[in-house]
Order: structure tokens, then sequence, then C-alpha cells
């Protein structure tokens, strides 16, 4: 099932094509309209001329920072998304060698793949479901045991068009409601 979690096909195919991209649009799918969120990594990248994690990792904060900021943002807080996908980016290049897929290729199980990911910078746990369901109804990683640690409702996971992204963006919005922070 391709992605279409944003208006842009580049930047639907960048989410489909790297993993570092992925993960990056994951980090920054809160408090933002999905499809701003997921059109983040293509702007980022564009605006940086790549998506490499060790380049992200070792660049000056603040100008990372100043990359966010430009208009238009790249979410409604850039500040603090600019450090967190630096961290994202420090951890990838730290446990991973750089290489964001290893995050979820090397993992045995769904419980090693759902540790992996909730070592993340920016993944608490319902991202880490959100990001287990994402892997294997996208991707098609499935470890052993992966159901378990996956999201059971509907998530950007399920999002094939306008209708279920809507569905989606409701679910969001019902959830939060009943578990506000």
């Amino acid at each position: 099932m391709p992605i279409v979690w944003t208006q842009n096909e580049a930047a639907n195919q960048l989410l489909e094509e790297d993993p570092l991209a992925l993960l990056i649009g994951l980090v920054l799918d809160q408090q933002v309209k999905m499809e701003k969120a997921f059109g983040g990594p293509y702007e980022l990248k564009q605006r940086l001329g790549h998506l490499d994690a060790a380049k992200i990792a070792a660049m000056d904060p603040e100008e990372l920072d100043r990359v966010f900021r430009q208009r238009p943002a790249l979410h409604r807080f850039p500040g603090s998304m600019a450090r967190r996908v630096q961290e994202l980016c420090r951890a990838v290049v730290g446990e991973y060698g750089g290489e964001a897929g290893r995050v979820w290729k090397e993992a045995g199980s769904g419980k090693e793949l759902a540790s992996r990911i909730g070592k993340l910078p920016g993944f608490g746990d319902m991202k880490v479901k959100i990001t287990v369901a994402v892997l294997a109804k996208k991707f098609g990683v499935k470890p052993p045991g992966w159901e378990a640690q996956a999201a059971q409702w509907h998530t950007v996971a399920d999002v094939d068009s306008a209708e279920s992204m809507a569905e989606a963006r409701d679910v969001k919005r019902r959830m939060k409601a009943e578990h506000p922070h």
C-alpha cells in the first residue's frame, strides 16, 4: 500500500524510500496536521540538500534551529522539533551506524522492535505502537509477536486516501480528548 500522507508525491516517495525520513516524519507528527508532519522530512531535505543522519547529528544546533524556523516553519514548535530531530539523528548514528533502517531490520521479535523504537528520542508509548503498525502495514516488517506491540486503532498506518486520513485525524483527536497529557 503506497504512502499517501501528504499532497506531495515526492514527499510521500521519500517516506517510502528513506528510513530516516520516515522516523523524522513520525517524530514531527505531534501537534500539527499529519500532512504537515510527514511533509517535513522532504522540506528538511530540500533545505539541507540531504537527509544524512551523521551530518544532521553533527550540525551546529543553532543552524538546525534556523533551518526549522525558516518560513514556512517546519513545525508549530520549530525549536523543540529541531532539537528532537537532532537527538534522533544522534541516536541513529550512535546505535545504528547512521542507518535508520537497522532500527527495524535487525529486530528479532516484536518486543525487541518496540524496545528499539522506544529508545529513540521522540518516541513515547503511543508513538511506538503507531510506528510498529506503520512498519508492519506499509513495509511488511513483521517480526514474531509484532501484533502485540502494534496500535490496535486506526492510525496513519491505515491511511491510503483522503477519507482514511480524515478518519485517522478523528481517532487521534478523540484519543487526545480521552487522554490529555
